[in-house]
């Protein structure tokens, strides 16, 4: 998982609004907090939909479906991406380093100054 410094979390839910504005979802909350943003929204199709920052910039995408019928649902066809110790106790931290999300307070350069 990549690390999101705090100087980049509110760059993050600000890209995720508009995008998810331009998709026509309806938002239905932000959470402006500096440690811990988080954007609520609703699809045209009912769903509930919010990216939340949590501890130490861990990002939480979360996907509720609105009512439906019970139906099976199939194994997956392919194996995880990221490797998570079955024995592991806590939930894993972020650890990837990008040069921009991870960065510390943005440049002159980048803000327009």
């Amino acid at each position: 998982m990549t690390v999101v410094s705090p100087q980049r979390r509110g760059s993050l839910l600000g890209v995720v609004d508009r995008f998810w504005r331009k998709s026509g979802y309806r938002v239905r909350a932000i959470n402006s907090h500096v440690d811990a943003p988080a954007i609520f929204v609703e699809t045209q199709d009912g769903f509930q939909v919010s990216l939340t920052v949590a501890d130490k910039g861990q990002v939480h995408f979360t996907v509720d479906s609105p009512c439906v019928r019970r139906s099976e649902v199939a194994d997956s066809t392919s194996r995880a991406t990221a490797f998570l110790d079955p024995e592991a106790e806590l939930i894993p931290r972020p650890n990837i380093h990008s040069d921009f999300w991870s960065a510390g307070a943005p440049s002159a350069a980048a803000s327009g100054s």
